[in-house]
């Protein structure tokens, strides 16, 4: 796979500044999430705590489609995270097409 999505560049840049938190018991901590990132293969609870903390935080929540979030991340094991940068996560979503599909909650 040669070529890298622009979110997966995106992504990168968030893990490289500090600014990709990960983990279920992480994101509880976090002061402010500005976009909440699920993997594909992430148990139901784990998508439903990803919509909870969206709209905890006020942010959208997005989901893999075509690849494991760990592998975008390069990060093992990861299930869902933050991202803390508001411009990255900006740049994130409007990127997000083809890796990444929004969740929509039941509102």
């Amino acid at each position: 796979m040669g070529n890298k999505s622009k979110a997966e560049t995106f992504i990168g840049f968030a893990v490289k500044s500090g600014k990709f938190r990960s983990g279920y018991n992480t994101l509880a901590t976090l002061k402010k999430a500005y976009l909440i990132l699920v993997c594909r293969t992430a148990a139901e609870n784990t998508v439903k705590a990803a919509v909870k903390y969206a709209a905890g935080y006020r942010c959208r929540a997005f989901v893999t489609t075509d690849c494991d979030l760990c592998d975008l991340a390069h990060k093992e094991g990861a299930k869902i995270a933050a991202i803390t940068d508001l411009s990255l996560a900006k740049a994130i979503t409007v990127n997000a097409a083809p890796n990444l599909q929004e969740i929509v909650s039941g509102k």
